[in-house]
């Protein structure tokens, strides 16, 4: 790959995407350098710059659920429904086992993946048996999942009301996992290693297995790497189910870290946040980690930019316009570059213009 090629796409997103946002600030009545110069003044102010950090391990190991499906060519709309549904069951868990230190932080973390996985492996069961496309199942079991929650949290169930607000049982501090204390800056929760190490085995099970070879074979195409003998339905079995475990870790570095159970008021949408910032970080660990960051910087912005009389709305129209950007300029230079590569094929054939045509 030329370096035209490595380089240019994230250029012209960058371009793209300051364009876009200047054009979104001023529409809104903001002065641009006036805004990004708030926005970047506020990482050095209290506790944001660890805020950024403690939210974006969480949106990167929801990015890197979808990032496995995505390498397999399957569109994981579930992690929504796979991340809430195994905080419940982890936290109802958690809190009703009495274990060792450290001994019940991994019985927790272990039921959150093994719970993701289950619920990750019915659209795949589902897709290999019966032909259903994952993105209609997910989205159905997104729903199914919340209402799940909804009846498990309930006071006739396993939740309890503390205050106006319904929660699992408390985990014991035995389970919890302590942070990095920063002083004032903030505490990192410690669980955001647990997400530096997801993003390692991430890279090194696609790059430097037989494992993912294969998946990646498949997911270009079921029937040639089903000619080079891989079992291209176990592979979608096997990379929904790490999907899903992946997807099961999203909300422990929050549980574990600060709240210790699963509350009504516990955020959404991390799942749908991580297809944004895995598209950001094109499936790269390091690529989803620079998105996971600016997209946690985004969403910690909306305070500063309304101290500069910009609502807070248009964080959400700058994110889409990242996006965008990013998607409509790979897709640019990648057409770009293959037009090159063919008109360079004919000129060493003598055929350039019927190849052009």
């Amino acid at each position: 790959m030329n370096a035209r090629a490595v380089l240019l796409p994230p250029l012209l997103a960058i371009i793209a995407a300051l364009l876009l946002c200047s054009i979104a600030l001023m529409i809104s009545g903001g002065n641009p350098l006036e805004a990004f110069g708030a926005m970047i003044a506020q990482v050095g102010r209290g506790t944001t710059a660890v805020d950024i950090v403690n939210t974006g391990s969480t949106y990167y190991l929801a990015a890197l659920a979808v990032a496995i499906g995505f390498q397999m060519k399957l569109f994981n709309i579930g992690v929504e429904g796979q991340y809430k549904l195994a905080a419940i069951v982890a936290m109802i868990a958690g809190g009703a086992v009495a274990l060792p230190p450290v001994l019940h932080t991994l019985f927790i973390l272990v039921v959150a993946a093994l719970v993701g996985a289950m619920w990750a492996a019915i659209p795949a069961i589902l897709k290999i048996t019966r032909g259903v496309n994952e993105v209609i199942s997910t989205i159905m079991l997104n729903w199914i999942a919340t209402g799940i929650a909804a009846y498990l949290i309930q006071q006739s169930v396993f939740g309890e009301l503390r205050g106006n607000n319904l929660g699992t049982p408390v985990v014991a501090e035995s389970g919890w996992v302590p942070g990095i204390s920063l002083g004032g800056a903030g505490t990192i929760f410690g669980l955001v290693v647990l997400a530096v190490l997801a993003g390692v085995g991430y890279w090194v099970l696609m790059n430097r297995t037989r494992f993912g070879f294969e998946l990646r074979a498949s997911g270009e195409s079921a029937t040639a790497a089903t000619a080079g003998g891989v079992n291209a339905k176990k592979m979608v079995l096997v990379a929904m189910l790490l999907s899903g475990a992946t997807a099961g870790l999203v909300a422990m570095p929050e549980l574990l870290g600060r709240d210790y159970t699963y509350t009504l008021n516990f955020p959404a949408a991390y799942g749908f946040t991580g297809i944004a910032v895995a598209l950001l970080g094109r499936n790269h660990p390091v690529g989803i980690a620079f998105g996971a960051l600016l997209w946690a910087f985004l969403d910690k912005s909306s305070v500063a930019l309304e101290n500069v009389g910009v609502p807070k709305e248009i964080v959400t129209i700058m994110q889409g316009s990242i996006v965008l950007s990013v998607v409509v300029a790979y897709e640019v230079v990648r057409r770009i570059t293959l037009a090159a590569e063919q008109r360079k094929v004919g000129q060493q054939l003598g055929t350039t213009d019927e190849v052009a045509a």
